[in-house]
C-alpha cells in the first residue's frame, strides 16, 4: 500500500511476541494492505516496555509510537498487560510535560488471530500521525531531562492499586 500522504514518517511499534506480533503476522499472511510507515520492535511482553523507551524514541526523532499487547486477562505472562496499561496511562499524561503531543502515542490490544483488527489499528494510527505531520526535532535532549523523566515515570511502578 502506498504511503498515505506523500512522505513516509517514522512510526515505531513495540509489539508483544505472543499476541500482537502474531496478529501483525496474520495480517501479512492474509495479504491485508497496510501502511508502510510502521517499524516493528518485537518484545517478550507489553509489560516489559519501560515508558522511558517510548519517551526516548519520541525525543530521538520518531513521529509516533504504537504499543500493542495481549488482551487483558489473556497475557502469556498472566498480568504483564495490566502493568503495561498502568505505566502507559501515566506516560500518556506525562508526554505534554516533555513537550510531546500525546496524539503521537497510543497503545492497544490485539491477539494473534486478529489480523483484520491489526490492519485497522495500524491504519488508523498511521492516519492520525500523518494528520499531525512530522514531529518537531529535539536537537539537544539533555541527560538531565531524561533522568527527570525516568524519575517521574518510575513513580507509576509495578504496584497494582488495591
Amino acid at each position: 500500500m502506498p504511503v498515505l500522504t506523500g512522505k513516509e514518517l517514522r512510526i515505531v511499534g513495540f509489539l508483544c511476541n505472543w499476541c500482537s506480533y502474531g496478529g501483525a503476522d496474520t495480517a501479512g499472511v492474509g495479504r491485508f494492505t497496510q501502511p508502510t510507515d510502521l517499524r516493528i520492535i518485537r518484545v517478550p511482553c507489553s509489560g516489559r516496555i519501560d515508558p522511558l523507551f517510548i519517551a526516548k524514541t519520541l525525543l530521538n526523532g520518531a513521529d509516533g509510537v504504537l504499543v500493542s499487547g495481549c488482551h487483558p486477562r489473556d497475557c502469556h505472562y498472566a498480568e504483564g498487560n495490566f502493568y503495561a496499561r498502568r505505566r502507559l496511562e501515566v506516560l500518556k499524561r506525562f508526554l505534554p510535560i516533555l513537550g510531546i503531543d500525546p496524539g503521537r502515542f497510543d497503545y492497544t490490544w490485539v491477539s494473534a488471530s486478529e489480523g483484520q483488527r491489526w490492519q485497522k489499528v495500524v491504519t488508523v494510527f498511521t492516519e492520525q500521525i500523518h494528520a499531525l505531520g512530522p514531529a518537531p526535532r529535539y536537537e539537544a535532549v539533555s541527560a538531565d531531562m531524561l533522568a527527570k523523566a525516568a524519575g517521574a515515570l518510575g513513580q507509576g511502578g509495578n504496584r497494582v492499586a488495591a
